[in-house]
């Protein structure tokens, strides 16, 4: 079962993908939301009426609403235009290298890495910058690694429909890297295979070869 269900969106597996994260407390308002900014100011020792810091609760909400954006996104949306006029295709298509930048759900510190993306279509494709965006829709929430590389592949698979869906996503964490055990530099690999790409070790071989950037064997 997709880890979203378990997690905030009960019922179908694809709740997530065609709808925005359901509001299930009240939402603070802008005023109240940067006294809380400036409470932390004051947590970590700073003076919030200090003359650098007075406009930083608005800028840090301001930031957020940007940072967060996707908790008012519908992923299927990013998806809605397909084109059918490709001729026999019959492999996959790889989008390489996506990056992103999300937050870790545990410390709210940013992770970020590249997300490859592969289909098999079925007839009709899907713009390439609109997979890009079905990422930027997932990774700007709270969010897990784990869980943002399967609510990807799921929502391509939901809505797509194609033979089959892969996804690898390498990230550094900086809850882990900058805190903690303080280990820079070391990278998380998550992925996650549908359809024929489960079914097939050679597509899976060909995928990761071809996301490492060698040419694959015959």
């Amino acid at each position: 079962m997709d880890a979203a269900v378990k997690k905030g969106f009960p019922g179908l597996v694809s709740d997530h993908v065609h709808n925005a994260p359901a509001v299930t407390a009240k939402r603070p308002s802008r005023q109240e939301a940067e006294a809380a900014v400036r409470t932390l100011i004051a947590y970590v020792g700073e003076d919030p009426a200090r003359e650098g810091l007075v406009a930083t609760p608005k800028r840090v909400i301001s930031a957020y609403d940007e940072l967060y954006r996707g908790y008012h996104e519908v992923p299927a949306d990013a998806l809605k235009r397909t084109f059918g006029e490709t001729e026999p295709y019959d492999d996959f298509v790889l989008i390489r290298d996506i990056k992103f930048t999300s937050h870790c759900e545990h410390h709210m510190m940013p992770f970020y890495g590249k997300a490859h993306v592969a289909y098999r279509p079925v007839e009709r494709v899907v713009g390439l910058s609109k997979l890009a965006r079905l990422v930027d829709v997932y990774a700007r929430r709270l969010q897990t690694q784990e869980q943002l590389t399967s609510q990807v592949a799921t929502a391509i698979d939901d809505v797509l429909k194609p033979h089959g869906v892969a996804v690898l996503i390498e990230a550094e964490h900086t809850c882990m890297s900058i805190r903690g055990v303080t280990k820079p530099g070391v990278s998380t690999v998550t992925t996650r295979f549908l359809g024929t790409f489960r079914k097939s070790t050679e597509d899976q071989m060909r995928f990761v070869t071809l996301v490492r950037g060698a040419a694959p064997t015959s």
